[in-house]
């Protein structure tokens, strides 16, 4: 690929995914309201699953083709920069007030899935079994704790749904919205596949190396559906949308994605892998407390109507930000 039909592909990409996220938005936002559902439900599900479609079709080849560590390590990794880079970076662009519900269940259940992988994955230290494996009784419990969690997003879809004057009438029709739903998910599958295929070819063109690329353009690329997407609901005022997203993203990647990789073929697991495990551990029990110490300030009470309302502020997600960068420079001198 030469470097203008590169860096065509990179704007090419670009474009495809901030429409793809807008029209995501919108169409959902208006099928949560044509249907009364709430902002947050939409979330958690319809959006995170969406965007979560990369590691999903990524994690089913990798466990055809017997490449356990990619399919581990696609996960792990992608709620590594789910919560500290698309969220940390969501913060710092436009705050996010977060509901109650949000963390004392979805943010606990999120730790909760780390969990159960933790100990599921590591026979050896914790059995003193001769190896370290996901199996496919490990991965029909994965999926069982997936039904859960659809259980009980199914009971809160009409939580908080009314807007400030209690409607809750969609502004286009029900076909128009299913319609940019669509084209938001096909938007942000190409412009993924676009953007990565652009920046790799232009890091190559430079000279940088493969694993400089890796770490940080693809890296970046696979989770663009899901950064482009959180930022613009948040810039919306879709805070529901835009954590919802990242929240239900994590938890359908381990207790979904996973649980249907290990079925099709039992996913050896590498002890050092656990260092990785352990921050997505840390990531989730420091958004946890963070989103305590955020308080949303006296003068958007009125806007979130809730005195017992939490906020993602800027200098938090400014501290999330900044442990992603060091978590790659630590990945990087590991090597």
């Amino acid at each position: 690929m030469t470097t203008i039909f590169a860096l065509l592909s990179v704007i090419v990409g670009f474009f495809l995914l901030i429409k793809g996220a807008d029209w995501l938005v919108e169409g959902s936002s208006s099928i949560a309201r044509r249907f009364g559902i709430s902002d947050l439900v939409i979330g958690l599900t319809i959006v995170s699953f969406g965007t979560s479609a990369p590691e999903l079709l990524v994690n089913i080849f990798a466990s055809l083709g017997g490449n356990a560590d990619i399919a581990v390590g696609n996960i792990i990794g992608s709620n590594i920069s789910n919560t500290l880079l698309i969220l940390g970076v969501t913060a710092i662009i436009a705050p996010l007030a977060v509901q109650k519900s949000t963390v004392f269940k979805e943010i606990p259940f999120c730790l909760l899935a780390t969990l159960v992988l933790f100990f599921m994955a590591n026979d050896m230290l914790i059995d003193g079994y001769s190896i370290s494996e996901l199996g496919r009784g490990d991965g029909l419990v994965f999926m069982g704790f997936f039904i859960i969690f659809m259980y009980y997003t199914f009971g809160i879809r009409k939580n908080n749904v009314a807007d400030e004057n209690g409607h809750t009438e969609a502004k286009i029709s029900k076909w128009l919205a299913g319609g940019l739903v669509l084209l938001g998910l096909a938007g942000l599958t190409i412009g993924g596949e676009f953007t990565v295929r652009g920046a790799v070819s232009l890091a190559k063109i430079l000279g940088l190396s493969e694993a400089f690329i890796g770490l940080t353009i693809v890296a970046l690329g696979t989770s663009l559906p899901e950064l482009t997407t959180s930022v613009i609901a948040a810039l919306k005022g879709k805070s529901d949308i835009a954590v919802g997203n990242i929240i239900g993203s994590n938890i359908f990647n381990i207790f979904w994605i996973l649980g249907i990789s290990s079925v099709i073929r039992p996913l050896p697991f590498q002890a050092a892998i656990n260092i990785d495990l352990l921050v997505v551990i840390g990531s989730t029990l420091a958004l946890f407390v963070f989103i305590h110490t955020g308080r949303i300030p006296r003068r958007l009470f009125l806007w979130w109507k809730q005195k017992d309302g939490h906020m993602l502020s800027r200098p938090e997600g400014i501290m999330l930000l900044s442990s992603y960068v060091a978590y790659i420079v630590f990945v990087s001198w590991r090597g």
